[in-house]
């Protein structure tokens, strides 16, 4: 087990990841901001995401934090900061959002699964990046939210993950109305997988990782891509992709192993090829 460490940054830690069993488990540390996606933020998750997607000891990854509030979002305060500039922030707007949509597709372009696992209140572009993990487990004090037409600017962007989770009249209800959804209505809407009590959900989560990690690595990779390559194409392109991809897989070293083990009534033993 490696101790929790910072990952590389020029200013304060916002963001700590500790490795045991296969699994990565990040932490987003900046409660004075309410763990915002800022400039800071951004840079961290997309440099240890890059990092663990060519780290062939983690199998699983973790995105919880610390504080009542998983992630408040985009740093409104670095955002008007820049209505100063006499462009009037538009080249740093387009950067900032850039940069955040990155991070969103570097979690689902991942490698490996990655839950996150919320204690508190994900709000805005903090509700996009649970809606970008492959799994959510919430505790029962966590609440979800997309209010930006409460002050005049629509949540667009978490828009794009949100409604590539939940049906669109409930992803429309949260971004139409701008409340805040309790974890229950969270899950009945199918934005998070399990509801715990609060307190237990990095626990849940670890134990949702180690039944993953004890997969074959090559088999999830598979899976996950296939997944969301499949998820937009029509009926007949799905089928033909995932046709193809079983036929891949089928050939794959772990396909053999994993099938005469099932026949001979055995544990598997995985090589991830």
């Amino acid at each position: 087990m490696h101790a929790p460490s910072p990952t590389p940054s020029t200013g304060p830690r916002v963001l700590a990841r500790e490795d045991a069993a296969g699994v990565a488990t990040l932490t987003m540390d900046d409660p004075s901001s309410r763990n915002s996606l800022s400039e800071a933020m951004l840079a961290a998750l997309s440099e240890t995401l890059r990092a663990i997607a060519v780290d062939r000891s983690v199998r699983v990854v973790i995105l919880t934090a610390v504080g009542p509030v998983y992630s408040s979002g985009h740093n409104l305060k670095e955002m008007t900061a820049h209505r100063a500039d006499p462009d009037r922030g538009r080249a740093y707007y387009a950067d900032i959002m850039g940069r955040c949509s990155q991070v969103m597709q570097q979690i689902v372009n991942l490698p490996q699964p990655v839950i996150a696992a919320v204690q508190g209140l994900a709000t805005a572009a903090g509700c996009q990046l649970v809606a970008s993990c492959d799994l959510a487990v919430a505790s029962a004090d966590a609440r979800f939210c997309t209010p930006g037409v409460n002050f005049g600017l629509f949540c667009s962007t978490p828009m794009v993950a949100l409604s590539r989770n939940v049906a669109p009249k409930h992803a429309m209800e949260m971004l139409l109305l701008g409340q805040q959804a309790p974890a229950e209505e969270a899950f009945r809407m199918g934005l998070v997988n399990r509801v715990v009590p609060a307190g237990e959900e990095v626990a849940a989560a670890h134990a949702l990782a180690a039944i993953i990690a004890s997969k074959s690595a090559l088999t999830v990779k598979t899976g996950k891509s296939t997944f969301y390559r499949q998820i937009d194409m029509t009926l007949s392109q799905a089928y033909d992709h995932a046709s193809a991809v079983m036929v891949e897989n089928m050939l794959a070293r772990d396909a053999a192993e994993g099938i005469e083990a099932l026949l001979t009534k055995r544990e598997p033993r995985w090589e991830d090829r």
